[in-house]
């Protein structure tokens, strides 16, 4: 296992960028007024970049007020005209790139190089797609379903929009929740994550600087129970969507509740990596490394189970733990990292107690322990390898978010689709095949929204993102996602004049 220690590159003047606050309320930063403070750290290092005032419900309501008062204006604007302030937006995200790769690979661990090729470049993509689907919202044709009336359906804005955004990928959560938003007429209030404000900020910076005026965007960085309930339950917040855990998710279902409004949740997920016996081994070895520490392993769609048919299991658990005892942990910043700290010391230890349990009832291959020396101050934990799980046991149903693959083996297919079904997540899972058929029949019956055939994590603007059973409802990304955040009427017109006295007559007869 290679460690290249802590450098000191040139990081992202966070102190400099957010001396005026941490909250982003119609177009200017502005203080919190919780009478509390957070600091954002440096998960690499353990040392803080940034101490900010937390929001409170007095700025999640200026927030809510900045938002209705803008909604009118915004949501009068053409699609032509708001299509042209996203294509703005896109070159303003464009030519601040570095920054944003920076301020994410700071607040996050992430290497730059993957916050460089891979976080930014997708959040200017969703921008770019979304300024040309802002033209595209469609309602139905008109018709005469009812005698001598005419009717068709409009697509109008929801209002404002009232979202939370997590820490495992703060700037292309916030893309995703802003942009079909407000590509669709609405205005929103976001609240990311305290740990990971950094990103959320400069984005909604770069696009009031594109000339989206001021209220369409807010951003009020404050804990989930002060703030976050507040925007749930306030009575201005038409729609809530949120990303994060299925328990928090139950929550916020909860408090929406009580003023009925719509729900968008995407939540956790417990990805199967479904491996039959007639995979090419060398590349689902390679697949499920990837896909299972993409970001250190802190992603809802990352491979967390693989299910490989007996013939493989042995050689499929000896390549994959061989290719992960290669990566490289570092510093986020240099060059050679390939992986990251996890995003607190309280995420790492949490990580560790799910391998330390499991070493009772499972064969830990490779990893399960934190490296030491300069690497220690920071949250880092090796890429761990657990094999020969029960499929009932903590590792194989609970969500770790961490550099963790629990590897299983499986007999037949139909025992392995069966295992693949057999948790409450369905956000995403991948099959493994050189038989189109076996891959096809594996796309049908795993029950998740994403199923990748012979890869696993890749996304595209252009396709929705979103989970079955308790993975949550609704959309991201794609014109799917930018049908979430509208409502539609039906609108009826009488073409002759005379048919609401016909139907008084039917009704009441002639008086």
């Amino acid at each position: 296992m290679h460690n290249p220690g802590i450098a000191t590159p040139d990081r992202f003047p966070a102190e400099e960028r957010f001396a005026e606050g941490a909250q982003y309320i119609a177009g200017r930063l502005t203080r919190g007024t919780s009478g509390h403070t957070h600091a954002v750290v440096d998960p690499a290092s353990g040392e803080e970049v940034l101490t900010y005032e937390l929001a409170g419900p007095a700025d999640v309501d200026r927030a809510v007020a900045a938002a209705r008062a803008a909604f009118p204006g915004w949501a009068g604007t053409t699609p032509g005209e708001r299509s042209d302030a996203l294509h703005r937006f896109a070159a303003v995200l464009a030519d601040r790139a570095e920054d944003f790769a920076r301020a994410e690979s700071l607040q996050c661990g992430k290497p730059l190089k993957l916050t460089r090729e891979f976080d930014v470049p997708g959040t200017i993509d969703n921008a770019a797609f979304f300024a040309g689907a802002a033209r595209h919202l469609q309602g139905q044709s008109a018709g005469e379903y009812s005698g001598d009336h005419t009717s068709y359906v409009r697509r109008e804005p929801i209002g404002v929009v009232g979202s939370i955004a997590p820490w495992n990928y703060p700037l292309q959560m916030a893309a995703w929740k802003i942009l079909p938003a407000i590509a669709a007429g609405n205005t929103i209030v976001l609240k990311p994550a305290e740990l990971t404000p950094l990103t959320s900020l400069l984005f909604a910076q770069a696009a009031t600087d594109a000339g989206i005026p001021d209220g369409v965007i807010n951003i009020v960085t404050g804990t989930g129970r002060e703030a976050g309930e507040h925007l749930v339950g306030h009575p201005d917040v038409a729609m809530t969507s949120f990303t994060g855990s299925t328990a928090v998710g139950k929550r916020v279902a909860e408090v929406a509740t009580a003023t009925v409004k719509r729900l968008h949740l995407e939540l956790g997920g417990k990805a199967p990596f479904v491996v039959f016996d007639d995979a090419d081994l060398e590349a689902a070895a390679h697949g499920a490394v990837a896909g299972s520490l993409i970001n250190t392993g802190q992603d809802c769609t990352a491979a967390t189970r693989a299910y490989v048919q007996r013939p493989l299991y042995e050689a499929f658990v000896e390549r994959t733990a061989a290719l992960m005892e290669t990566v490289r942990l570092g510093d986020p910043f240099a060059a050679g990292t390939d992986l990251g700290p996890l995003i607190s010391h309280v995420q790492r230890d949490r990580v560790a107690g799910f391998v330390d349990r499991a070493r009772s009832y499972a064969r830990v291959v490779t990893g399960g322990e934190a490296p030491e020396g300069e690497l220690a101050k920071g949250a880092y934990y090796r890429p761990t390898l657990i094999a020969d799980a029960a499929q009932d046991s903590e590792v194989v149903q609970s969500e770790i978010f961490g550099p963790v693959l629990v590897v299983l083996p499986f007999d037949t297919d139909d025992e392995g689709l069966a295992l693949a079904n057999d948790t409450p997540y369905g956000l995403a899972a991948s099959a493994w095949s050189r038989d189109v058929y076996r891959a096809n029949r594996a796309t049908r019956e795993i029950k998740a929204g994403c199923v990748w055939v012979n890869d696993h994590i890749p996304i595209i603007s252009e396709m929705p993102h979103g989970g079955y059973k308790s993975s949550g409802y609704g959309k991201d990304m794609s014109a799917y996602s930018f049908e979430e955040y509208t409502q539609i009427k039906h609108v009826m017109f009488d073409n002759t004049a005379v048919a609401a006295k016909d139907w008084h007559r039917t009704v009441f007869g002639d008086r």
